[in-house]
């Protein structure tokens, strides 16, 4: 997309301007520009091709500067607060490595659809491309990354890019947009027109769904006797909660979530099947692959949900909402497609939709399989069993508070077990998959919310690749929790391992650190727990505490009965192949009892 130049009349004002209002450097007008975004918090790591945003960013009083222990730490701590608020996280980083040390942040954003934008510094023009010092062609990095790529050759560009860059983060489909300031634009004086407006004419998102075709959606849906929702992060980011919960009320249609999706309705109602996929719940998978009609709601049909995309919903047809029209027809072809924004969709069906027609045979069904395939924690006496750790820690904390987690197993668990009530409650990298996510996107979700409590559930690997945060935390009183599940493991890896490498160890022992000491060195407050006797009191101890908290829960990785997420459709598979227990997995239980899938 080519930057619009300003025309002949803006020049005009621009030379009015000049003589009304003193001139302004363009590290001053970047600083402004993102004032009159909003913008409250700016995640950033200052660098001599950025240091002269810092300085700019000391005199204002509206943002409040954190500063990150790395880049990437930055960029995922934007990604928290984004997610957390539904608003645009700002990250800022410096030339060279300090730009790339942003690409994982920037990666994750773009796969999960969270608006951010990404500020980086840049070596002064007339020298780019020389292979000066600190010196990497951000934008050519990060091309297929981000939504939209801005490379600032102009100090007058400033307001209008930065504009630009907002509403094209958090606008149609949200994500990433990256803005290269060279360091010699950061010098630059001139008068600035801070009276800029959108006028991109190549960007214009359909939010509209057509009525034809929701109206094709209803009729579906009044057709189908066995029924199902599949919604995920298009509901959150579309701010589509409430319509989702009136829409299952309305028509009793029972519903299952993505990882995205968790929160956008309440895990507890009768009706929700909570998360289906690789590690969903065995009932959740059944029943969209025995549905006659499946209503994906802000979904992409994502590999970890579908299995053998050949095999995945065979006799149901497909109704498909989604503000992304490459997304629609990409991995499933559907029967009625809705492009737009999915609140508006799901608007526009409630209002059509009558009294719910009678689905009690297919909703008594999946209650039956409920009953069958409950989630389950193992049974032990004599070590900490992760899951109860996590179930415990829900009964104790806050209704409202927010959890983030890293990736693997402890994600798993996570996802399976806490039953999340409300939307951007739930912090996790579910495209991406990048561990080192959970401790820096809970910081910027606590920044964002001072007076929530906010959770990372982490594991020892993931807390690892991000702990310098710690300090982070430390130094600007950032009260997060963490309780970090260790288990001396890459645990998922192994559990990959343990089922399809005869257990062989690529390496996936890390070591036993002592995070509570750790903690120590950084002054945090940390308590290290090895019986399952222990983990109410220390849970109690680290919820009272005001402070951040680092509480090390030690617990063996075991067989696979102890150590493994339970249930799992191993890759590329379907549902009849997941895997229940150590000695079966569904095909072969169900023939044991003769029951044909």
């Amino acid at each position: 997309m080519a930057a619009k130049p300003y025309s002949a009349k803006k020049i005009i004002d621009i030379d009015k301007a000049k003589k009304a209002r003193k001139p302004m450097k363009g590290r001053e007008i970047i600083v402004k520009s993102l004032e009159n975004e909003g913008v409250e918090v700016i995640f950033g790591y200052p660098g001599g091709a950025s240091m002269e945003i810092h300085q700019a960013l000391t005199l204002t009083k509206k943002i409040r500067h954190v500063l990150p222990r790395h880049e990437q730490g930055g960029a995922f701590a934007a990604g928290g607060y984004a997610r957390a608020t539904g608003r645009p996280g700002v990250c800022l980083a410096t030339s060279g490595p300090g730009a790339t040390n942003l690409l994982t942040g920037i990666m994750d954003a773009k796969l999960d659809s969270i608006p951010l934008i990404a500020i980086t510094g840049q070596v002064p023009a007339p020298v780019m491309g020389t292979d000066a010092f600190q010196e990497a062609d951000v934008v050519g990095a990060t091309f297929p990354l981000v939504k939209h790529s801005y490379l600032v050759l102009d100090v007058n560009d400033i307001p209008r890019i930065i504009h630009e860059a907002f509403h094209i983060a958090s606008t149609g489909r949200h994500g990433p947009v990256l803005i290269d300031v060279p360091k010699n634009i950061q010098q630059q004086e001139t008068i600035p027109n801070f009276n800029v407006k959108f006028d991109v004419p190549g960007y214009k998102p359909n939010l509209k769904p057509s009525p034809q075709q929701i109206k094709k959606a209803a009729h579906f849906i009044r057709e189908a006797k066995r029924p199902i929702i599949y919604a995920g992060g298009g509901i959150i980011s579309a701010g589509a909660s409430e319509e989702l919960r009136k829409l299952v009320k309305k028509t009793g249609i029972p519903i299952t979530n993505t990882v995205m999706g968790l929160g956008s309705f309440p895990m507890d109602d009768p009706l929700s099947l909570k998360m289906l996929g690789m590690h969903g719940a065995v009932y959740a998978n059944i029943a969209i692959n025995h549905a006659d009609l499946v209503i994906a709601l802000g979904v992409r049909f994502d590999d970890r949900v579908t299995g053998k995309l050949a095999e995945f919903c065979k006799n149901a047809k497909f109704i498909h909402v989604d503000i992304d029209p490459s997304e629609i027809n990409k991995n499933i072809t559907v029967d009625v497609p809705v492009q737009g924004d999915v609140k508006q969709a799901l608007k526009m069906l409630n209002d059509i939709l009558g009294p719910k027609k009678d689905i009690g045979p297919w909703v008594q069904q999946i209650n039956g399989w409920k009953k069958e395939f409950p989630l389950t924690c193992p049974k032990d006496q004599k070590a900490i069993v992760p899951q109860k750790v996590i179930l415990e820690a829900q009964k104790l904390a806050d209704k409202d508070c927010i959890v983030s987690v890293g990736v693997g197993q402890h994600q798993m668990w996570t996802a399976q077990f806490w039953q999340f009530h409300s939307p951007r409650t739930f912090l996790s990298s579910s495209g991406l998959g990048a561990m080192g996510f959970g401790l820096p996107a809970a910081m910027g979700a606590k920044v964002a919310y001072p007076d929530r409590q906010v959770i990372n559930i982490d594991g020892d690997g993931s807390f690892l690749m991000n702990i310098q945060e710690l300090q982070t935390l430390k130094t600007e009183n950032i009260p997060v929790k963490n309780i970090v599940l260790n288990n001396a493991h890459l645990g998922m890896v192994a559990q990959w391992e343990d089922r399809f490498y005869k257990s062989l160890r690529g390496h996936t022992y890390i070591g036993d650190a002592d995070f509570a000491e750790i903690a120590d060195a950084f002054g945090i407050k940390g308590e290290t727990i090895r019986k399952p006797e222990e983990v109410k009191p220390a849970l109690k101890r680290m919820f009272k505490h005001k402070g951040p908290y680092v509480l090390d829960v030690k617990y063996p990785y075991n067989d696979q009965s102890h150590g493994h997420v339970i249930p799992m459709i191993p890759g590329g598979q379907t549902y009849l192949d997941t895997i229940l227990d150590a000695d079966h997995n569904l095909r072969e239980y169900w023939k044991e009892k003769g029951i044909e899938p």
